[in-house]
């Protein structure tokens, strides 16, 4: 009886993300209501409570379900010896791109979190939490480059920290422009292209560190 609880209880919690996927795509998370996403639910408000203290926690569960492909793109390689540093980075930046275009449930998740979000009072702890998960990722995508600079792929003075930065920024604008317009490219087609693109922007011309004098001036 016990497992079947327990069994009964996690499936009450899917059905609520589930339910909550529908509703925040229909009226957006700031405007939705726990009590919506137990009617879409089907279950009472105070089920909804029994697995979610509040609308911040449900949404912070929905956005961990999907595991956000491009803050989790690095996180198996931290601290390891690449041999390819630069093939790795377009392998995983392909392959968060990929996370998105052939999922229709990370699509939906996106499609919440870029166009119908606003991080108001009640949100803004989901907002800090993100914000601290896309920097750890950053930090290891940074690690990354700073062993293709150590194996001569990159320039010596290239400014890795900036370049993750850009990185995180290209790529998080391709999936933004895609998810709010899919019809305008085909992102599974063009994603190749487009990492090429920007690695080949690093190896010619990347950012550069700026010596201390020179920020002096």
């Amino acid at each position: 009886m016990a497992r079947r609880t327990k069994e009964e209880a996690l499936e009450t919690r899917e059905q609520l993300l589930d339910a909550a996927l529908q509703v925040f795509r229909e009226r957006g998370v700031g405007h939705a209501s726990l009590a919506e996403v137990a009617d879409a639910a089907g279950v009472t408000r105070g089920a909804v409570y029994h697995h979610f203290a509040s609308k911040a926690e449900l949404f912070q569960a929905l956005m961990a379900r999907a595991e956000m492909p491009i803050d989790t793109a690095f996180e198996d390689f931290e601290n390891q010896d690449i041999a390819d540093p630069l093939a790795l980075f377009r392998q995983q930046g392909l392959q968060a791109l990929a996370h998105l275009y052939s999922s229709p449930q990370i699509q939906n998740i996106f499609e919440v979190l870029y166009l119908r979000c606003e991080y108001t009072d009640e949100l803004a702890p989901v907002g800090v939490q993100q914000v601290q998960d896309r920097l750890q990722c950053m930090a290891k995508c940074q690690a990354v480059l700073d062993q293709a600079v150590a194996k001569g792929q990159l320039p010596a003075d290239t400014d890795t920290h900036l370049a993750a930065h850009g990185a995180f920024a290209f790529v998080g604008g391709l999936m933004r422009d895609w998810v709010e317009a899919p019809e305008t490219f085909d992102l599974k087609a063009a994603a190749p292209q487009l990492i090429d693109t920007y690695i080949a922007g690093l190896r010619v011309n990347p950012p550069r560190r700026v010596a201390a004098n020179e920020r002096l001036q």
